[in-house]
């Protein structure tokens, strides 16, 4: 199959996507987020599922069945076209994500360096092979829609769980919840719940498309960050509190004469 339509498909697909991207006031706002220290999990997702809407939307104005030979996306063209947008799009959901961990690492006096996944190769040839395997591409079209909105936020979920085991294995033990948000479907209520790091369940990071669930964890030291609000908790603060008042009261207290 003649491959002469991909270089100028990605060249379009390519200026299409940073147009809009410069545009996007959704991107703007997350990266002042970022530079005034205020930038949170909750912006990683919005920064991804926007990323992965651009993408989305640029995809479905350049792909077309009448661009396609034949009116199918063969696995040559799928391959080469899919391939490189989906790293674009990595690249960029790990670039912010690992500034934004870097942030609150050193917000929570963590002295450790953030990390950054893998591209989860399997989910990219996944999307690939399904594509490729429908000889009318107008009924598999969908799949570089939502989809791609998925994948997107999938790569924060990675992100994650990578900083998360990477303090487990350094000492750190965290455990972790995970909380339903809005009118949860029956997978993510058994999710639901707090786990110590070695016995949670494996699925804890995973999200299907359009869930909500927040997940906090706690690194071991008493404190408690919601990664999705970056707020730290110490459940023992009142009781800490109180007690150096009374250890200052005995100090203040002259001893009784003998």
């Amino acid at each position: 199959m003649d491959n002469d339509i991909v270089p100028a498909l990605l060249e379009s697909i390519r200026n299409d996507f940073d147009q809009r991207a410069f545009n996007s006031a959704k991107l703007k706002t997350a990266v002042q987020l970022l530079k005034n220290k205020k930038a949170t999990y909750i912006d990683i997702n919005d920064y991804s599922v926007e990323i992965g809407q651009i993408l989305a939307e640029v995809l479905g104005a350049n792909v077309t069945a009448e661009l396609l030979p034949d009116g199918r996306m063969y696995f040559n063209i799928a391959d080469r076209v899919i391939n490189e947008t989906l790293q674009k799009n990595y690249d960029l959901i790990v670039g912010y994500a690992n500034d934004v961990q870097t942030q609150l690492n050193r917000d929570a006096n963590i002295h450790m360096r953030a990390q950054v996944p893998d591209l989860n190769q399997d989910r990219v040839d996944g999307i690939v092979n399904r594509v490729s395997s429908e000889a009318d591409f107008d009924k598999i079209k969908w799949l570089l829609n939502e989809p791609i909105v998925t994948f997107s936020q999938s790569i924060v979920d990675d992100v994650l769980q990578s900083n998360v085991e990477f303090q487990a294995k350094s000492g750190l033990r965290p455990k972790i919840t995970r909380r339903v948000v809005g009118k949860a479907c029956k997978w993510c209520s058994s999710l639901a719940g707090s786990y110590d790091y070695f016995d949670k369940p494996e699925e804890i990071y995973q999200r299907h498309e359009r869930c909500r669930c927040t997940v906090e964890y706690d690194p071991g030291s008493g404190r408690r960050q919601d990664v999705w609000s970056k707020k730290w908790v110490d459940p023992q603060r009142e009781t800490k509190i109180e007690a150096r008042k009374q250890l200052n009261i005995k100090k203040k207290t002259p001893a009784p004469s003998a």
